[in-house]
């Protein structure tokens, strides 16, 4: 897998900057109360070379049994919870042991060289010899189909801009309260079915906080497992929050460079960037890209979402873009257009 070099090494904005005091503060505060480091592990992927390392470094009660401290957490729970700055995470990969670094705010994103079998693999991340597994899944080389998803209107019905509504499902809703688009699951399941070995990535502007509880739903809905590209909703070195759109330009452009043989299915809804992001992607990397599957929101959900993205589906270089309300429809356009065997 190809390294990578997007990510900005300018100084931090202001507010960054006391962002850290102020996590600084509580992790000191944690510490003195006898709170103690620990990796939550997230689905990681790579090549047979390269690993992208996925986790968040938090602290914890001690006395909190491995097995029970990432479950029926609410999305709260996962926002106040104290990130650890900078802490050394032990990975053990391929029977070698490496030493990474999570970020300022705790979050692991770290591609190690390490040799593994295609398919899903497991690793180990650990600190002060407290281990803990997190999957991987390594593409074989001669994959040439994936899956990049959006979440929000996508997968998961959450009406995101909505201010209100957006903290109610965010801080407080777990992921039984949750619902998720009709037949989507069934689609993806069928695709890697017809495409098998290949990779699906969910890609969303949501916060790493968020992942435990974003992964049971994804579980509980019997979508396809797949790694999880989140993003960090603090200050950065030049902005008060972070772009959305531009967290998911960069990591698609990541995956082409990741994966230059690979051809992505990019899936969105019309409701926010989706269809400009994918649009732009398309033109710039069209061997990268084999169809754009937009759905449409209900009216209602159109309305909660702040209307329907102005964009239209473009003429990129002979590339597919197929429009449906939910999973069904757009299924029946992917066997129209042979990515999938039609259902008998």
């Amino acid at each position: 897998m190809p390294r990578y070099s997007g990510e900005s090494t300018d100084a931090l904005h202001w507010l960054a900057r006391l962002e850290d005091t102020w996590h600084g503060w509580r992790e000191r505060r944690g510490r003195r109360r006898g709170l103690v480091p620990t990796v939550i592990p997230f689905i990681g992927y790579g090549d047979r070379d390269s690993v992208r390392v996925f986790g968040r470094v938090v602290l914890r009660r001690p006395e909190t049994a491995s097995s029970d401290r990432f479950t029926n957490i609410r999305g709260w729970r996962s926002f106040v919870s104290i990130p650890v700055k900078s802490m050394a995470v032990e990975v053990t990969a391929g029977g070698e042991r490496r030493t990474i670094r999570c970020d300022r705010g705790g979050v692991i994103d770290t591609a190690i060289d390490v040799r593994l079998d295609a398919g899903w693999r497991t690793i180990l991340l650990g600190i002060d010899g407290d281990e803990v597994s997190a999957p991987v899944f390594i593409v074989d080389d001669a994959r040439r189909f994936g899956i990049v998803s959006d979440v929000d209107d996508t997968v998961m019905v959450t009406a995101l801009p909505r201010p209100l509504l957006a903290a109610w499902n965010t801080f407080v809703l777990d992921e039984h309260a949750r619902r998720p688009v009709a037949g989507m699951a069934v689609l993806y399941t069928r695709l890697l079915l017809a495409h098998p070995g290949s990779p699906i990535v969910y890609l969303s502007t949501g916060a790493w906080n968020v992942a435990p509880t974003l992964t049971r739903f994804l579980e509980r809905n019997l979508y396809p497992r797949g790694a999880l590209l989140l993003t960090d909703w603090g200050p950065t070195h030049d902005r008060w929050f972070r772009s959305g759109p531009e967290h998911k330009a960069s990591n698609l452009e990541r995956l082409a460079s990741e994966f230059p043989d690979v051809s992505w299915l990019l899936v969105g809804d019309d409701g926010q960037h989706d269809e400009r992001i994918y649009g732009d992607f398309a033109e710039t990397h069209p061997q990268n890209v084999t169809a754009v599957a937009i759905r449409r929101l209900t009216p209602g959900e159109a309305v909660l979402a702040g209307g329907r993205s102005a964009a239209e589906a473009r003429a990129t270089g002979g590339i597919p873009w197929i429009y449906a309300d939910d999973g069904a429809g757009l299924t029946e356009q992917l066997e129209t257009l042979g990515l999938l065997p039609v259902a008998e």
